[in-house]
């Protein structure tokens, strides 16, 4: 007898779902969370002015796709929710905590005056700042390994808090600097550009820095990480990935470097690709990192195809949103302080 679970691997599809979603999120709220955490460096408050009417038309939107993964995650693989989000709380409930901050910051800017106006730069920068690098914390935790139980997290409240997350919380705030940075080139001109493309330039390097130094960590860390990557033939198949990032490497150092306004921006999402397919290869097939396969994490066959055919319908729609928003408001930003409303 046919039936719609044996026909599709739901838990494989739901799975490569949620990676979309997460990477979205990452891509879409990495510029503008970047952007914040640059903003109060700029040289003139008109830069800032630009700044921020140029990720106006979209930061809250990108906020869905956070609901959209945390309410996937939650659906499709309970047991690795009821696990990772104990091992999780603080820094989740300090990420929303940025957020709702700099959401805030950001509405009440627009109508601030005089020195109160520095007050909400900064404390938009805060919430941009705070919020990427908990959301690198809960990376580095993630890739690391929590302690596991049964079908419970066994470790500490503080288990989160490591030399390895703390890392990875700084490179993250780094390689949204550096989205927020090409960003701002690809949107913005004269000297709020040119200021971009010098900052560019930093946080590159430090991207890449921090690019080696999580590559030699985690098979240091892990043998399994390190047994798949350099063991025969994986270490060919595999090469593509570090490969491509160094490639896209370059061609970002000489456009910084050559006056190019919309490469730049698109070749620092190629870097984060590249990176994120290789978490995603270093981790799989594993939901909670080396304890809890995707199948094992899976909710009933049946859940999963009734969710799946609603988001067949939500998913469009989300991102027929998203384009449309992209699409009429691309351009240059004005300089105007109340051009965004």
């Amino acid at each position: 007898m046919f039936s719609f679970e044996s026909f599709l691997n739901l838990p494989l599809i739901w799975y490569a779902l949620l990676g979309t979603v997460i990477f979205l999120y990452v891509l879409l709220d990495g510029f503008d969370l970047g952007v914040g955490i640059l903003f109060p460096f700029a040289p003139t408050d008109a830069c800032r002015d630009r700044m921020m009417n140029s990720i106006a038309p979209f930061w809250d939107g990108n906020e869905t796709w956070l609901v959209l993964g945390g309410g996937g995650l939650f659906a499709a693989f309970p047991l690795a929710y009821a696990i990772l989000m104990p091992a999780f709380y603080i820094p989740i409930i300090l990420m929303l905590l940025g957020l709702i901050f700099r959401g805030v910051a950001f509405e009440f800017r627009f109508k601030a005056t005089g020195q109160s106006r520095r007050i909400w730069d900064y404390s938009f920068h805060f919430g941009s700042l705070v919020a990427t690098f908990m959301q690198g914390m809960v990376l580095g935790t993630f890739v690391h390994g929590i302690a596991v139980e049964g079908r419970n997290f066994a470790g500490g409240p503080f288990d989160w808090l490591s030399a390895f997350s703390l890392m990875t919380g700084v490179a993250l705030v780094t390689g949204y600097a550096l989205l927020g940075a090409t960003w701002t080139i690809m949107k913005t001109e004269g000297e709020t550009q040119g200021w971009a493309r010098k900052c560019a330039r930093y946080m590159m390097l430090c991207v890449v820095l921090f690019m080696g130094l999580v590559s030699v960590t985690m098979p240091l860390m892990n043998k399994d990480i390190k047994d798949l990557w350099f063991s025969l033939p994986n270490f060919y198949w595999l090469q593509p990935m570090p490969i491509l990032s160094a490639v896209f490497c370059v061609m970002l150092w000489r456009d910084l470097r050559t006056g190019r306004e919309f490469r730049p921006f698109f070749l620092t999402l190629g870097i984060f690709l590249m990176n994120y397919i290789g978490i995603g290869v270093s981790t799989w097939p594993w939901l909670v990192p080396f304890k809890v396969t995707l199948w094992r994490a899976a909710a009933a066959p049946e859940s999963q195809s009734l969710l799946l055919l609603g988001t067949v319908f939500l998913l469009p729609c989300i991102l027929t949103y998203t384009g449309y928003c992209f699409w009429v408001f691309r351009g240059k930003a004005s300089h105007e302080h109340d051009a965004a409303y």
